[in-house]
């Protein structure tokens, strides 16, 4: 919640560290991250450590301010979409298409929206109850089984990635611009469209209907925002 006349700074916490931006005439003027425990990171407290703990401090700030500009600028263009949508085959393994619009393909985009900035990335059960609330479903009722493939179809069309030599997946830059784009496509364009038709529809005055929704959602368009 911003409120007017207040210098509004942004907090992103992990365990006993943080990261903060500092905001001055609109905009985003330093970013820092504090480290206060160097366990969360598995790393010892001695001098001969500041080098290790720098680089984690850097690459913090770095993958910060990238999320940033993807969500500032999160489309995919017109072959990646499509690419999306259709079923894919790597290495003779075949995955589902991630359609636009199906309620499970939206729910796993607006989860991996939640998982970007996690420095040890997802796992399996995390990303399950995530879902399956998403869903409106308890966990038992979104199977492992299910969960198991869904990760294979969001790994095979280039979304997540597996970290080296263990359980856990790291979200893509793909995997960042694609979640936004599908999640605030639908929700800045898609849903408040459903609305315009049904006014244009119990409206009759004019016998232009489908020029009047064609402005509409230019309209919408514009107004969404997508790329700044």
């Amino acid at each position: 919640m911003l409120t007017e006349g207040v210098v509004p700074s942004l907090h992103v916490h992990y365990k006993n560290s943080k990261i903060k931006q500092y905001h001055k005439e609109g905009r985003a003027l330093r970013t820092e991250t504090t480290i206060n425990n160097t366990y969360d990171f598995q790393i010892g407290r001695l001098l001969c450590n500041l080098g290790a703990l720098r680089q984690i401090g850097f690459k913090a700030n770095r993958r910060r301010l990238h999320v940033q500009s993807l969500s500032h600028d999160c489309l995919i263009g017109e072959n990646r979409f499509h690419d999306l949508t259709q079923p894919v085959v790597v290495e003779q393994q075949r995955a589902s298409a991630l359609r636009f619009g199906d309620k499970r393909a939206m729910a796993l985009m607006q989860s991996l929206c939640q998982f970007t900035l996690l420095p040890e990335g997802l796992r399996h059960r995390e990303l399950r109850h995530s879902v399956a609330a998403l869903l409106g479903l308890e966990p038992d009722h979104y199977s492992p089984g299910q969960m198991t493939y869904d990760l294979r179809r969001l790994r095979l069309h280039g979304l997540i990635e597996r970290i080296p030599q263990t359980h856990r997946y790291r979200v893509t830059q793909l995997g960042t611009m694609a979640a936004q784009f599908y999640c605030r496509f639908y929700a800045r364009v898609l849903r408040p469209a459903f609305s315009c038709t049904t006014a244009i529809d119990t409206h009759k005055s004019n016998n232009t209907p489908l020029r009047k929704l064609d402005r509409a959602l230019g309209e919408l368009i514009q107004q969404a925002q997508l790329a700044a």
